[in-house]
Formats: C-alpha cells, structure tokens, sequence
C-alpha cells in the first residue's frame, strides 16, 4: 500500500530463529531450551539482519549472496528449533515457557525443508525474487529517447496524470517486471508448503493463519465477519468514486454499472485512491489540506519530515528516538545505487539499534509513512526489555496499526498547530471534504487488503492451481474491490508479483486487521484523553494519559495472547469495525445521499 505498508525485515516472532542451533541435551528443561534458543538467537541475528539490511540498500549479485547464505542458515537453524520445540509439547512447564514454545511452532512466513538443498534453494529463490522486484524499470520511448522509469516515477505518473491512455501505459508497463520470476514464486509455494508440515500444517496458509491465538477455520470467519461490517460501507464509496470517472473519462470508459478501471484510481494497485481526491472533492475549495505544497513550501526536507513525526510520539511521553535511529536509517533515496524503496521498519541488534529504510519524498503522503515507520519503530523500543521471543506485535496486524493510529489525530487542528495549514474551517462541507480524502485511502484500502492473502491461501491450498494464478488474481480483485484490468491479462502474466508483498513474502492481512484496529485503537486513546464530541475531530497530540495507555499496552508485546493487549488498550477482548462506522458516520450519510439515484454495484 503506497509505502505506508511495510515489511518487518527481521520479524520478531523470527528473531529467536535467526541463528545455528545445535541439538539439544536431552536432559534440558523447557525453559533452558528456550533461554539457550534466545541466546543464540540473538548472537546470528546480528549478522542476517546485517546481511539483509545491505542487500535492500545495495542490489548486487555479491549482496544476493551474502543475503542468501545468511537466509539458509536462518532456515536450517528454524528446522532444528521447530523440532526440539515439538519434544516438549504436552511436558510441564510455567505459563512464560509454554508462551515461548507456542510462539516458536508458528512462527515463520516461510518455514523451510528438512532438507539442505530445499532449504539453500528457497534462500535463494527469496532473495532473488526481492532483488528483482528492488531492481525493476519499465523503459519506453519518450520524445524519440529511450527513457527507463523505476516504480517510485512510475507511480507519480498514475497519482497525478488524467490521461487515459498513459496512465494505461505506465500501469502495464510495471507489470512487465513480474513475469520473470513467476516460475520461481510457484517453486517457492512448493518448498513453503513443504516446510509447513514440519509445523505440523497441511500448507503454508494455514501456518499463517495460526497466527492469530485462534483456530485457523475461527480466524478465517473473524476475517470475513470484519470484513462484512465494512463492506457496505466500501460500496457506497466504490459507486460515488465511479460516477465520478465516469464524467471525467466517460462512460465508454467506465461504465456505470461495472467495475472501475484499475489504472484510474491513482495508485499503481489500486489499493488506496486518495490520489484522486481532486476529481472526488465534495465541495470545491472548502478547507484545503493541501500539506504536499505547505511541506515544500517551508522547507521541509527529508530529516525534518522525519524529526516532525518523531514529535508526535514524543509529544505523548514516549522516549526520543535513540541517536543511531538518525545515524544508520537511510530516508533519502541515493543517486548512485538501486535500493528496495519500498519502506520498511528494522529492528536490529535485539533492539539496540531500531532504523527505518525509506525514500522520503516532500509529499503528504510520506509524511504519513513516515508516522506509520516510526510506530513499528515505537513497538520495538517500548518491548525492548522483553525476552526475544515475546518481541512482536500482539499480533503483527497491531504492529501495523499503531503509526496509523497516530495518523488520524492529525487533525486539521494538528496540522494548523504544525504550521501546515492556515486555518481550522468548521464546517459540515469542510467535514465531508476531509473525511471523503480519509475514505480514499483507508476505507478504499480494506478489499484490498483482505484479497492479497485470500488469493495466497488459495494459492498454497491448491486451489489456485499455477496455470491459473492471474485469473485467480482478477478474479478476487473483481469480486472484492469492483475492479478490472485496463487490458486482457493471459497466464503470460504475473500481476500478482508486481505487489511487493508477494515477491517480498510478506502476510498481509495484518494490513486489514490494522485499518479496522487503527479506529478501534483511536477511540480508546481519545476517551483516554478526555476527548468529547465527533471521534473525527479527536487528537491525542500531547495528551499524556492516552500515551501511557498506548505503551504500556506495547510494552507487552506478544508475551501475552492478542486479546489480553486489546483488553488492555480499549476494554474490549475482540477486533470490532464499529469504530470505523463512528468515525465515517457524516461522509456515509452523504454518499447514501448521493448515490439514491444510481445503480450500485458491479
């Protein structure tokens, strides 16, 4: 999702799995099998974090390698740990050790083969398969030159372009990149399914969904109960949004009655449509948040953009960020080299050396992934004192979510107090203006990201057979988001590799869980604050009370089940997308308002 969806480079879940482990004395109790993991855990970590920190900030073959072999022995390391993790299942031990052992037999996205080769193999096809997505460009003739474009140019094409058929152009040129390693991405299914069952899983989806301190088939109906609380919500914005196109394209371009064309939605995945505002706004001119122009107009720059973010934590009481954060991150893309821009958040060194990897640019929309970085960041200090193993989220849709709730106190009453607009304009338009930019991005988010893992637990359940991952790809963007492609897509293709998630194997409905919690969260930290009135209009800037509440709850970090931390954040002991309805509650009454004349629907 543009970048404010990340990548944990090293999870903390895999933390205690990133190191040789020998096997162990058959005398050794559960809880000195847990304390030796950790240690050694800890000792390799150092070195595969290193490994995999310079592969995504130099893209060579060298650094392909070095990232390789220091994978493979993360791998071999996680076989002999799952399998001495296994022997003490069903043995007595303390509450903090069986914590441990659960958290160790299911915690990898991509657990390995038993077997040397399978296991040096799918370090490399994982490598690779990043490195290329790092390193594509789409190249065309422009003016008679040979121009080559990388994602990051290739995306401010489709944010602010209203061409038709250059923004078709620039949205089938990236999907050119992924079709080369589709034949890995399918050996890599192969192998992760095979190392599943070394979890004890029939596949690598349902390891993944065992993630979630519940019943695979239990959190497979929690996921789509959330998602129906939301849904009719999202089609009364997909039906406004494609009015909208169709007056500016035309209806023979978007027809009224079928799915959006997906390269006019301003995001090179369609995942969020915030880009578009300017066709979308309500009431022409009514409070304007343009924050890109207040950005560059004063000056900002990478680092203060960086340092502006790190205010808001601190403004709640939470730590100043240590001086290696600002020494080892890099948020400034290098001239010299190709890196993985996509942003992500490290936690190296057992927490002693946190550093976020993005290619800052002046726009609003960084400045967001720049909050959202910082919370992974936040959650990493904060449980810094816990075992290694306990260092994670709740689960990983909490390590999502909390930089995305910070974002919605940045109220125009936050920004007007940064210096980032002129003036608060209380108003019902100017509501309806701000809330219908909120709803392009996170509301328009939420098909999105339930589709990607449903595509992949298809895929690994072999359901989605390989000769058919495209359509089976469509099929899901159809079905869920009201989509389609602006040109035919054969099994030539690979659309779902041009996502980096997948060629980067990153599980995202962490990313759903997160855009429902972020509200949730929201609420709770405003009625810790004292705030009264619309939740719309609610900031914690500054507000002590709500920042003890957020970090004591991030303290914890997964040494608990997750719904002992929401218990302990919001009063509640289950995900619940209520809030969201709360918060949009004027922006759905006007689109009901708007679209009673329409045919909904696609």
């Amino acid at each position: 999702m543009k970048t404010t969806l990340k990548l944990l480079a090293v999870s903390a879940a895999v933390l205690c799995a990133n190191a040789f482990a020998g096997d162990a004395d058959h005398k050794e109790s559960a809880k000195q099998f847990v304390e030796r993991i950790q240690a050694e855990g800890r000792e390799l970590a150092k070195e595969v974090e290193a490994a995999y920190w310079v592969r995504q900030n130099f893209i060579t073959k060298d650094t392909a390698v070095l990232a390789a072999k220091a994978g493979e022995r993360s791998l071999e390391f996680e076989s002999k740990m799952v399998e001495q993790a296994k022997k003490y299942n069903g043995t007595d031990m303390d509450t903090v050790t069986a914590r441990a052992i659960e958290l160790m037999l299911r915690g990898s996205s991509a657990p390995a083969p038993d077997d040397p080769k399978k296991r040096a193999e799918l370090a490399e096809i994982l490598t690779d398969m990043e490195g290329q997505y790092g390193a594509g460009e789409y190249c065309t003739e422009i003016d008679g030159e040979e121009v080559c474009r990388q994602l990051q140019e290739l995306e401010a094409v489709l944010a602010s372009s209203r061409d038709y058929d250059e923004l078709a152009d620039v949205w089938q040129g990236w999907r050119t990149i992924s079709p080369a390693y589709r034949k890995q991405y399918q050996r890599f299914v192969e192998l992760g399914n095979e190392g599943s069952k070394t979890f004890g899983f029939d596949n690598l989806g349902d390891l993944w969904k065992a993630g979630y301190d519940m019943e695979t088939e239990a959190f497979t109906i929690e996921a789509r109960r959330l998602w129906d609380q939301v849904k009719p919500f999202y089609e009364e914005l997909h039906c406004h949004v494609r009015a909208k196109l169709s007056e500016e394209y035309g209806a023979d371009k978007v027809p009224l009655d079928g799915p959006i064309p997906a390269h006019l939605l301003g995001n090179m995945w369609s995942q969020t449509w915030d880009n578009i505002y300017p066709l979308m706004e309500p009431y022409e001119g009514v409070a304007s948040l343009d924050v890109t122009a207040a950005l560059k107009e004063q000056g900002y720059d990478e680092l203060k953009m960086t340092k502006t973010a790190e205010q808001f934590f601190t403004s709640l009481g939470l730590p100043d960020l240590p001086e290696s954060f600002y020494e080892n991150s890099l948020i400034k893309k290098p001239a010299d080299r190709n890196v993985v821009c996509h942003a992500s958040a490290w936690d190296l060194d057992n927490g002693n050396d946190p550093r976020i990897k993005q290619c800052v640019e002046i726009t609003e929309e960084q400045f967001g992934t720049l909050h959202h970085e910082l919370g992974h960041i936040y959650y990493y200090l904060m449980y810094k004192d816990q075992p290694s193993v306990f260092k994670g989220g709740a689960h990983d849709g909490f390590h999502e979510a909390i930089g995305d709730t910070i974002q919605l106190s940045m109220t125009p009453g936050y920004l007007k107090e940064k210096g980032l607009i002129d003036e608060v304009v209380e108003s019902e338009q100017a509501t309806i203006n701000k809330q219908m930019k909120q709803a392009l991005e996170k509301i328009a988010f939420l098909p999105f990201g339930k589709m990607i893992d449903e595509w992949r637990w298809k895929v690994f359940s072999g359901e989605i057979g390989p000769d058919e991952y495209n359509k089976g790809w469509w099929d899901l963007r159809t079905e869920y988001q009201g989509i389609t492609p602006p040109f035919e897509r054969t099994e030539e293709h690979f659309d779902a590799g041009a996502k980096y998630h997948i060629p980067g194997n990153t599980p995202y409905t962490r990313y759903f869980l997160s855009f429902i919690m972020q509200f949730q969260f929201h609420k709770a930290l405003c009625e810790a604050a004292g705030h009264e009135g619309p939740l719309n209009e609610c900031s914690i800037y500054g507000n002590k009370v709500a920042g003890k509440k957020l970090g004591d709850m991030l303290a914890m970090g997964q040494s608990k089940p997750w719904p002992d931390a929401m218990e302990a954040l919001t009063g509640q002991r289950e995900m619940d997308a209520s809030a969201i309805i709360d918060y949009f509650a004027p922006l759905n009454s006007w689109l009901k308002e708007q679209n009673k004349d329409r045919q909904c629907g696609w």
